[in-house]
C-alpha cells in the first residue's frame, strides 16, 4: 500500500534502489547484532542466491513497482496470483518437487480467494488505465521473475547450508549491483523525488518504513519460508498479502463488502489445505 503511494513520487528503478539500500543496512546491523558468521557453504549455493536476487529483486521488483503505477494495486496483485502455480510448476521441473493433490487444491483455492478479493470493483474507480498493456506486461514479468527467483533460492537451500538472514543479504546485495549498473546507464538517472512533491520528508519516511516492513522483514521471512517448505507452498502463502488489507481497512473505518469477506474465507480454506499432512 505504501509503495503504491510513494511510487507516484519516486520512479520505480530509483525506488527499488532506495529500499534495497535501507534493507541491506538493516540486514548488516542484524547480522552484527546476532553474531551470525559468514556462510561456509560451497560457492554454488551463494552464486545461486545472488542469481535469485538479480532475477527476483532487480528485475521482478522493478517490474512490480512499474506495474503499480500503470495498473494500480488491485490489478497488479491479481497478476501476482499467477506466481504460486508458476512456482510450483517450475519447482516440479527443476527440483522434482512434487506436491500432493491436497496441496495443489490448496494452491488453487487460495489463489482463487485472493483473486476474488482483488478483482472487486472499488466505488469511484475506473477500469480505464493509461498504458494498460505496458502495465499488464510488467505485472506478468514480475510474477514470472518472482516465481523463478523463488525456485532458484530453493535450489540454493537444498544444495548448501546458508541461513535465511545471509540469504536475504546476498540476494539484495547482488540485486543492488545490477540496479546501480542499470541506473547509471544514459537516460536512466531520474530525480530522486518528483518535482511535484511538496513533502519530501514524509516521502522519505514512508519509503524507509516500507523498506523496513516489506523488504528487510519481508525478504528475510520469505527466505526462511522457502528454506523450510516446498517452493509452491511458500509462494502461495507469500501471495496472501491482499487479505491482510481487509482488517486494516476495517480499522480505518472503511466499509468492507461481503464479497471481500467471502474471498478471505475461501483463501483461508485453501491455506488450511496446504498444512494437511502428506498421504
Amino acid at each position: 500500500m505504501v509503495y503504491g503511494i510513494v511510487g507516484q513520487q519516486i520512479p520505480p528503478l530509483r525506488l527499488n534502489v532506495i529500499k534495497g539500500i535501507v534493507a541491506i543496512a538493516l540486514l548488516i546491523f542484524t547480522i552484527l547484532l546476532t553474531g551470525e558468521s559468514l556462510p561456509t557453504a560451497a560457492p554454488m549455493p551463494i552464486l545461486l542466491l545472488c542469481l535469485s536476487g538479480v532475477v527476483g529483486i532487480s528485475w521482478g521488483d522493478t517490474a512490480f513497482l512499474g506495474a503499480l503505477n500503470y495498473l494500480g494495486a488491485r490489478r497488479v496483485l491479481l497478476l501476482g496470483t499467477l506466481s504460486p502455480p508458476l512456482t510450483a510448476i517450475f519447482a516440479m521441473i527443476w527440483l522434482q518437487e512434487s506436491l500432493t493433490i491436497t496441496a495443489w487444491g490448496g494452491i488453487l483455492i487460495t489463489t482463487l480467494g485472493v483473486a476474488w478479493v482483488v478483482t472487486e470493483r472499488v466505488p469511484g474507480s475506473s477500469d480505464d488505465s493509461p498504458h494498460l498493456w505496458r502495465g499488464i506486461s510488467l505485472g506478468l514479468l514480475a510474477a514470472i521473475a518472482n516465481a523463478i527467483g523463488t525456485v532458484i533460492s530453493r535450489v540454493a537451500f537444498s544444495t548448501g547450508s546458508v541461513t535465511s538472514l545471509w540469504a536475504a543479504l546476498l540476494r539484495l546485495g547482488a540485486a543492488q549491483l545490477i540496479l546501480f549498473a542499470w541506473i547509471s546507464l544514459p537516460h536512466r538517472n531520474p530525480p530522486a523525488l518528483s518535482s511535484s512533491s511538496r513533502q519530501p520528508g514524509k516521502i522519505i519516511f514512508a519509503t524507509c518504513f516500507a523498506a523496513f516492513t516489506g523488504t528487510y522483514l519481508g525478504i528475510w521471512l520469505q527466505q526462511t519460508a522457502i528454506k523450510f517448505t516446498a517452493a509452491g507452498i511458500a509462494s502461495t502463502l507469500l501471495q496472501t498479502s491482499p487479505l491482510f488489507v481487509i482488517p486494516v481497512a476495517i480499522c480505518m473505518g472503511e466499509k468492507v463488502s461481503w464479497r471481500a469477506i467471502a474471498g478471505v474465507i475461501i483463501a483461508i480454506i485453501g491455506i488450511t489445505l496446504l498444512f494437511f499432512p502428506s498421504t
